[in-house]
Order: structure tokens, then sequence, then C-alpha cells
């Protein structure tokens, strides 16, 4: 009898949400046959997807006692991990999460593109990969900013003025940036208002967009694979 038949609970939560089909499609999913460390590098993706989850979930517990403005930023950092319940725990999950989503978003491109992964018909999933890679940059850049300490200043400074040196464009997108002519207050506010809303609003439907290619097209096979099985479809094998 299927999950979906029987009588308990999850069987009605199954039957009338489809929650298995979901889980059997993403989780479920067949794997194509690797050998040896080549294996590993299929679960780049899944490990990416499970640090960006740690980062929501450590962000949102972050939150709740961050206070976004220069006058206070500091000493709630300070306060998170002084004073709050494993705070100095969920602050380290997140600052070097952040740094492993990074090397792990490019892990996986380079995967995807030394094994041809991004070839027809998958363009489409190494696109969305390629702006997922910039959105999880601008985590980074908008998420230094938020201690208020000097080295997040001055980094930040850089990091405008660099932004600043883009032709034709360039003084408006640090103005932009900054709020201003100059960092304060209202650069504090467009930082983690990209931090907390609209960065994670892009990358949650990119994921998405993603997930969904993925599951539909399948997952590609490794190249010696792929060669063996295209050889045995030629006449006369």
């Amino acid at each position: 009898m299927s999950a979906s038949n029987d009588g308990g609970p999850r069987g009605w939560l199954y039957e009338r949400t489809g929650v298995d089909r979901v889980w059997d499609a993403l989780f479920a999913r067949k794997v194509p046959e690797a050998q040896g460390w080549v294996s590993w590098l299929y679960t780049l993706g899944s490990a990416t997807l499970f640090v960006f989850v740690l980062q929501a979930v450590t962000g949102t517990l972050l939150a709740m006692n961050y206070v976004p403005s220069p006058d206070h930023a500091y000493d709630s950092v300070r306060y998170i991990n002084t004073s709050v319940v494993m705070g100095h725990y969920l602050r380290g999950l997140h600052h070097w999460g952040a740094s492993a989503m990074v090397v792990l978003v490019g892990l996986h491109m380079l995967r995807t593109y030394f094994m041809g992964a991004y070839k027809y018909p998958r363009e489409g999933t190494w696109m969305i990969g390629v702006l997922l890679l910039v959105v999880v940059i601008g985590f980074g850049f908008t998420g230094y900013l938020l201690p208020w300490d000097q080295k997040a200043y001055w980094a930040t400074m850089v990091g405008t003025n660099i932004a600043g040196q883009t032709p034709f464009i360039g003084p408006y997108l640090k103005k932009i940036f900054r709020g201003g002519p100059e960092m304060g207050a209202a650069t504090m506010t467009r930082f983690y208002a990209l931090h907390v809303l609209v960065l994670p609003a892009i990358v949650g439907a990119l994921i998405m967009g993603h997930l969904f290619l993925v599951v539909w097209h399948g997952i590609s096979e490794p190249p010696t694979r792929a060669a063996d099985a295209d050889a045995e479809k030629e006449p006369g094998r």
C-alpha cells in the first residue's frame, strides 16, 4: 500500500497536499552513476542548498536582536556575542556559512562547466546558476557592512568607490548604494533592506526555477558515461 493510501495522518497529508511527489522529485530522484571521488561532486548543489537554509535560519535569529542603525549596530552585535543565548555560535555559523556558500556555489559551477552539464538542454539551468552566484556575492557585500565596525565601514567605502568607477553609470551606482554622497544611516538602511528583503526574495525565486529545471531535465551524466551511451547507440554496435 502506498503512503498516500494508508489510513494514518501521513496518508491524509500526502493525499491532500501531494508533498510526497515533491519529496520524490527533489530528494529521491535518480543520480547518475559515477565512480570514486566523482560521485561526491554531485553533492555540491545539495550542500549549497543546505547552507542557504542554514543562512536563512541563523540570519532570522540574528535579526531578532540586531539594530540596523549606525548608533546601535555595533553595540547590538556585541550584545549578540556576549549576552544572547548561543549568540556567538549563531553569529559564527552565519559568518562562516556566508564564506562556505560562496565557495560551494563556485565549486558547483566549476563541476557543471568541466562536466559539460551547461550544454543543451540545460542552458537555462546554467544561466540561473550564474545569476545565483551574482546574488550570493551580493549577500556577502551587503552583509559585510552590518556590524558597522572599522573594517566593515572602510571595506564598504572601497567597494562603493569601485562601483563608482563603472563607465557612464558609476556615479549613479555609488549614490544609490550609499543613499547619498557620503556613507551614513541611509547606507546602513539600504544595505540591510537589500540583505534581508530584496536579495532573499530574488534568490528564493531563482532557486525554485533552478530546482524546477534540474527536476525537469534530470541530472546530467559524467562525460565518460554519456560518451559510452552515445557509442552504444551507433549502428553496428
